[in-house]
């Protein structure tokens, strides 16, 4: 295939736009510096990213160093107590406003064993067959041209090195037809967003000054399961809980000593289920207190086009959980999510013993007007009120005596909720862009479900914020065999080229 067919292979209504007496083909160009980015997206790719390995996040660290220098900006490290928040600018002669772009380069550990292909940091380009079977082809196919529903396979392609490769691409095209923002522009690179970015509220108040801007745009983020262009008016926060639960001293035989030595997997799982009814509902009393819709919120929740057939399909549900009268309204709500247990060993390991611990991992996603602290205290005076003695450490031998069921409570909070109006500037500047991009408006969403470490950005900065999402929302994001849809890809560099021609 060659590029001269690309748009045939895209399938898509070419977008034609003026720049003085020249005529821009939006398509054309978006395709040609796509492609022309994938061999230097494949080098981003095989940078293992993982932040518990701050060596690995220096190397990328070095690269986006690099790769934006050799763009015409100038980068300094906003260093903080583990590593660098990466900050690159490049300023424009005569702006008025300056734009601040949020762009997240580490990513989720990984179990190699677990990916479907010789390693989660070689990136593998893959088609699907008629049975609907993921094969590999050769990833050197990508440079004479694509099929846009062909995949990349690599962790942190979609989440979200690749929208970081879509917006350098796009400053490469920029460049190349001439296109100079009339505004400047900041990029703010997070390196531990997927530990929660712990260091990053007090680097933006440290570094407030070099992060002084006008709006904060993020390249981050699913689109619409519709996978139609889509903006993002905030985002949920996130806390999170351990809890662990404590047996006999060491794992005991479940023949010699079962009936007599609790469980302590059984007292968590009951533990857990009190927290919330079948229909999925949190039962902790006042959980959800100082949340409400108004008439007005919820006729624009649904002008969101979701399928909610389609959506419990994908996820593959019978029935969704009763918060909420659609699938936008119950994202507006705060979240009681275990997203990990562990006792002892399941599979071919498994053994008849009592486990001496079991362990339970809690995120709350939080909303506008959740309070942490608050919710952290209700969960905790809920495991109080079924009977245990919380503590935040592993129990003393005078304690195990005295008390019946005993718990340890670790709580931390990461960051809190964002949300902007459809009409703050960012938010029809950035509409503009993306009709102008793909000829319609794009869908808004008012909530995403996921989260983002932006609040401290809006709060310490004062200023509004929005998300461009660009990426397939069945990207396996977090999880094993993540990958980026190659129209997706494209579209993202349209996207980015659309804002970047935009006047503020």
């Amino acid at each position: 295939m060659k590029k001269s067919i690309l748009l045939l292979i895209l399938g898509v209504l070419s977008i034609t736009v003026s720049i003085g007496q020249k005529k821009i083909d939006l398509d054309k160009v978006a395709a040609t510096y796509a492609t022309q980015s994938f061999n230097e997206f494949y080098e981003m790719l095989s940078l293992p990213n993982d932040a518990h390995f701050p060596q690995d996040i220096e190397k990328n660290v070095h690269w986006c160093e690099q790769a934006f220098t050799k763009r015409g900006f100038i980068t300094q490290r906003l260093n903080t107590p583990t590593v660098p928040l990466l900050l690159a600018e490049r300023s424009t002669k005569n702006a008025s406003k300056t734009v601040l772009i949020y762009i997240q380069i580490d990513g989720q550990p990984v179990n190699p064993s677990q990916w479907q292909q010789e390693s989660p940091w070689k990136p593998t380009l893959k088609e699907k067959d008629a049975a609907g079977n993921w094969n590999i082809i050769p990833y050197e196919r990508l440079y004479d041209g694509f099929n846009p529903d062909w995949r990349i396979f690599a962790r942190a392609t979609s989440d979200a090195k690749g929208p970081a490769m879509a917006f350098l691409a796009a400053l490469d095209a920029a460049q190349s037809i001439k296109v100079q923002p009339n505004y400047n522009i900041k990029v703010i690179m997070d390196f531990e967003e997927e530990l929660g970015s712990p260091n990053l509220p007090q680097a933006v108040l440290k570094y407030k000054n070099e992060l002084a801007a006008d709006m904060l745009i993020i390249y981050d983020g699913p689109r619409h399961v519709s996978n139609q262009p889509t903006l993002s008016f905030g985002a949920r926060g996130i806390c999170e809980i351990t809890l662990t639960t404590f047996g006999p001293r060491v794992p005991v035989h479940s023949g010699n000593y079962g009936n007599y030595t609790p469980n302590p997997a059984m007292r968590l799982a009951r533990l857990l289920a009190s927290m919330k009814d079948d229909n999925g509902r949190v039962t902790i009393p006042t959980f959800y207190d100082g949340i409400s819709l108004t008439d007005e919120e919820k006729k624009i929740l649904k002008q969101v086009p979701d399928n909610e057939i389609e959506i419990r399909k994908f996820l593959g549900i019978a029935k969704a959980d009763n918060i909420g009268d659609n699938f936008q309204e119950s994202l507006q709500y705060p979240t009681l999510n275990i997203r990990g247990l562990d006792a002892l060993f399941i599979g071919k390991e498994v053994r008849t013993l009592i486990p001496a611990t079991a362990t339970a991992e809690i995120d709350i996603r939080l909303v506008p007007g959740s309070d942490p602290d608050r919710l952290i205290g209700l969960v905790k005076k809920h495991v109080q009120n079924q009977g245990y003695y919380v503590i935040d450490r592993e129990p003393t031998e005078d304690e195990r005596m005295q008390h019946e069921k005993i718990i340890s409570f670790k709580s931390n909070f990461s960051y809190a909720a964002f949300q902007t109006p459809f009409n703050s500037e960012p938010g029809v500047w950035l509409n503009k862009a993306m009709v102008k991009a793909f000829g319609k408006k794009p869908i808004k969403i008012r909530m995403m479900g996921g989260s983002i470490p932006i609040s401290p950005f809006v709060t310490t900065l004062n200023i509004p914020a929005v998300s461009v999402p660009t990426v397939n929302a069945d990207n396996n994001q977090h999880a094993e065999n993540e990958n980026i849809r190659v129209g997706n890809y494209v579209d993202a560099v349209k996207t980015f080229l659309a804002i970047l021609m935009e006047k503020l």
